[in-house]
């Protein structure tokens, strides 16, 4: 058994750790950092976690854990690791923007490995500090990463993805409210997401030429999950864009081409990704489905843990949704 602390615990991406790790068959919870809400149950932030769960929250660390994963705003992170450093054998796994950039991926030391598991393995496997992808992002890259492999971006792609509310985290703010977003739909930062970032860097690397992304991220008046479509120039047949995706993540646990269209009911509450294919003339039309707080945030870190401390990398992870 590994020793786990998680800062930041009360939000969303926090509680849904707690709720994994708790069940985990390798880990054992030391802490659960809030500065809020120290001394405090950790039911009182989650209440589904009551009898479930039977832990404090705290504002201490235990700099020797085994792992520690970072649930913060984006830009705490850093700050937080500076002010609270942990020994050199403790695995890192932080959930916000700080590290993914090639250009911010050395901190203190540590060398942080983008952590994305479908194109990434085997760097995540010898890491020490892994930077969780973002949601969008993973969603996305799943849908084009087999393209990008074979260097099929070569024409613009145009993406359309709408994110449930608690992709905004738990703060409350005027466009996650239930009056605000219940029966509506709005777009948000068109084509400037700060996900294309690490999204166009991962793909080129892939690729080794820069695609160029056309992304609109909506928001949805529903809870939790991601549904992204994205369509390309392709000029081969729909089989052979099938084989290339079956190829792709033939060693993948999590994510699964379907031969019917998807629908996003089918992930929620899971850790996998769903891709459907279309061909329409000479557009390749790719939909991708995942939870953005678990394949986009906590289940994808746990995926990554697992691989770091070289377990199976569904261990702990196959969560069943509900039909309906």
């Amino acid at each position: 058994m590994i020793k786990a602390g998680i800062i930041g615990a009360t939000g969303y991406t926090g509680g849904e750790l707690v709720r994994i790790l708790s069940q985990h068959p390798a880990v054992t919870i030391d802490f659960l950092y809030s500065t809020t809400r120290a001394g405090r149950p950790v039911h009182s932030a989650h209440p589904d976690l009551l009898g479930m769960v039977n832990m404090t929250l705290t504002d201490r660390v235990n700099p020797e854990v085994d792992v520690v994963f970072l649930c913060l705003g984006h830009g705490a992170s850093a700050t937080f690791l500076t002010e609270h450093p942990f020994s050199a054998h403790t695995k890192i796994i932080d959930l916000s923007t700080d590290f993914r950039a090639q250009k911010d991926a050395s901190f203190a030391g540590r060398n942080f490995v983008y952590g994305l598991c479908e194109t990434q393995k085997k760097a995540i496997e010898g890491a020490d500090a892994v930077a969780n992808p973002g949601c969008f992002a993973t969603a996305i890259q799943l849908a084009l990463a087999p393209l990008a492999a074979h260097g099929y971006l070569q024409q613009a792609v145009h993406i359309n993805a709408t994110t449930g509310s608690t992709g905004a985290g738990a703060a409350l703010s005027e466009s996650t409210h239930f009056s605000w977003r219940n029966n509506s739909m709005s777009w948000y930062k068109a084509f400037e997401h700060q996900h294309l970032g690490e999204i166009g860097e991962q793909l080129s690397g892939l690729q080794k030429t820069n695609p160029k992304l056309y992304f609109l991220p909506q928001r949805g008046n529903f809870a939790r999950g991601i549904w992204a479509t994205a369509y390309t120039s392709y000029t081969g047949t729909l089989n052979q864009a099938k084989q290339l995706f079956d190829d792709f993540y033939a060693d993948a646990p999590f994510t699964h081409r379907s031969e019917d269209p998807i629908h996003l009911k089918t992930v929620v509450n899971t850790n996998f990704c769903h891709l459907h294919l279309h061909l329409f003339e000479d557009q390749l039309l790719i939909t991708s489905a995942i939870d953005n707080l678990l394949k986009g945030a906590s289940g994808q870190a746990v995926q990554n843990m697992n691989l770091i401390f070289g377990w199976e990398e569904n261990l702990g992870l196959l969560l069943k949704p509900s039909a309906f």
